[in-house]
C-alpha cells in the first residue's frame, strides 16, 4: 500500500520526478526535466528538500538557540575591534602620506584639460560619441541633433539598459557559470565602462584617437563573446562536480 502511494506521488507531474509541494510544473519545465543532467539535478534537490523538511519536523532542538549569538559582548566587541583597526589605518596613512595640495585655481583662466571625477569618466565618454551621430541626407547632410544632445541621449540609453537588466534576468543563479549569457553581458558591460572611460581621457592616452574609438566598442563585444564561451564550456563540468559533491555528502535514499 505504501509503495503504491509513493509511485502515485512520484509520477504526479507526469515525468516520474518528485514534484514540489506547492508548485505545479509547467509544460516547458516538465520537458526540461525529462532527461539528462536537469532531471538528475531536479530529482536530487527535491529529495534533499523533502528530507530536510522531515528532519526539521522530527527534530526537538530550536535552531535559533544553536546558531544565534548575543549582540553584547560577542558582536559588539568584534565590530569595535574591526572599526578601530580600519580607523587607525586611515589615521596612519593620513599622517604618513598627507595629500598634496595644488595651487589655487585661477577663475580667469580655463584649464587645458577639463575632466569630471573618475567615477563619471564613462558618462563623460558617452558625450564624445559625435562620430556616431548620423548625418541625414534629407536635411542636406546636416545632423538631426547636436553632438551634445546625442551624448545626453546616449547616457539615458545606457542608464536605462542598466536599470532594465535586473527585470529581464530573474534567475536564482549565484555564480557566473550557472548563467553564461548574463555573466557575459555583465563582463561586457564592465569592459565597456572601462573603454568608454578611456575614450573620455583620450588626450592623455598615447594612442590614435580613431583606433581608441573603435576599440571602445570592439573590445566589450570580444570580451563578452569569450566570456560566454568560457562559462558555457565550464557549465557542464561545474554542474557535474556540484551534483557529485552533493551526492557524496548526502546520498539519496
Amino acid at each position: 500500500m505504501t509503495d503504491d502511494n509513493n509511485d502515485t506521488e512520484i509520477a504526479a507531474d507526469g515525468t516520474g520526478i518528485v514534484p514540489p509541494d506547492d508548485e505545479t510544473p509547467t509544460w516547458s519545465e516538465r520537458k526540461e526535466r525529462t532527461e539528462g543532467l536537469p532531471r538528475l539535478t531536479y530529482e536530487y534537490f527535491e529529495r534533499a528538500r523533502r528530507e530536510d523538511q522531515d528532519l526539521r519536523v522530527e527534530s526537538d532542538y530550536v535552531e535559533r538557540d544553536v546558531l544565534a549569538f548575543p549582540a553584547w559582548p560577542h558582536e559588539m566587541v568584534r565590530n569595535l575591534a574591526l572599526t578601530s583597526f580600519f580607523v587607525g589605518m586611515i589615521i596612519f596613512l593620513a599622517a604618513s602620506l598627507p595629500p598634496h595640495i595644488a595651487a589655487p585655481a585661477n577663475g580667469n583662466q580655463t584649464p587645458a584639460i577639463i575632466l569630471p571625477d573618475w567615477y563619471l569618466y564613462w558618462s563623460f565618454g558617452l558625450l564624445k560619441l559625435g562620430p556616431l551621430n548620423p548625418e541625414i541626407a534629407l536635411l542636406g547632410g546636416s545632423k538631426l541633433m547636436a553632438d551634445q544632445t546625442y551624448g545626453v541621449l546616449a547616457n539615458l540609453v545606457v542608464v536605462g539598459a542598466i536599470a532594465v537588466v535586473p527585470f529581464l534576468n530573474k534567475g536564482s543563479a549565484r555564480r557566473p557559470v550557472e548563467q553564461p549569457f548574463w555573466a557575459a553581458v555583465g563582463v561586457g558591460g564592465v569592459v565597456f565602462s572601462i573603454t568608454i572611460a578611456a575614450l573620455a581621457v583620450k588626450n592623455l592616452i598615447p594612442m590614435d584617437s580613431k583606433l581608441l574609438f573603435d576599440l571602445s566598442f570592439l573590445l566589450p563585444l570580444v570580451t563578452a563573446f569569450i566570456s560566454y564561451a568560457v562559462f558555457k564550456s565550464m557549465r557542464e563540468g561545474y554542474m557535474f562536480e556540484l551534483n557529485r559533491r552533493y551526492y557524496r555528502l548526502r546520498p539519496p535514499k
